[in-house]
């Protein structure tokens, strides 16, 4: 009899949640809305208040889930010693992880310099003036790209870990749930 993860299984997936959501947001809206301010200066300037303030919720659910991630592995010990697929499953997870929050840490440290030069103002929230400074136009053109790689890579991990959901039903299950439905007769 298979025991039950609920706590670990809902800090995985409730932290990886907040983690997916909270960076596809700041990306369409936060980053948009804040492009619409009076001077790009102010706009740069609000779209890093915004992400700071994210920051200790988006820093929360990383460890919320990198601790369900640890208590499920921990609990399916068994499971990943025994299925091959789950083993690769798990690894190509925690690969895409460590990519997300190693994107996630850079996105920090550019949007950090980004703020440190907003009175230098940009074309947008992403988008450089051309007479920027070098550090600012390439810390921009960085973000443009980081601040849509994070959620790409959680939303993967979403899919991998519904994908490892479907791993777990019991073959033998199946088997006895086929069985009984052809003894009565129930194909429907």
């Amino acid at each position: 009899m298979p025991s039950r993860n609920t706590v670990v299984r809902s800090m995985h997936d409730v932290g990886l949640a907040a983690w997916f959501g909270g960076t596809l947001m700041g990306a369409v809206a936060l980053n948009g809305a804040t492009a619409k301010a009076k001077s790009s200066s102010e706009g740069l300037h609000l779209a890093s208040v915004g992400w700071w303030r994210w920051f200790p919720v988006e820093l929360a659910a990383i460890i919320v889930h990198g601790i369900g991630g640890v208590g499920l592995i921990l609990s399916n010990k068994e499971r990943l010693k025994n299925q091959e697929e789950s083993r690769i499953n798990t690894k190509v997870k925690f690969s895409l992880t460590m990519a997300a929050v190693g994107t996630s840490v850079v996105s920090g440290v550019l949007g950090k310099v980004i703020d440190n030069n907003a009175e230098e103002g940009a074309e947008g929230i992403t988008e450089p003036k051309p007479d920027a400074p070098e550090g600012m136009k390439t810390a921009q053109r960085m973000q443009k790209v980081l601040q849509w790689v994070t959620p790409a890579l959680t939303l993967v991990i979403i899919v991998l870990g519904a994908q490892q959901g479907e791993q777990q039903r019991p073959v033998k299950g199946l088997f006895e749930t086929t069985a009984r439905m052809f003894r009565k007769g129930n194909f429907s």
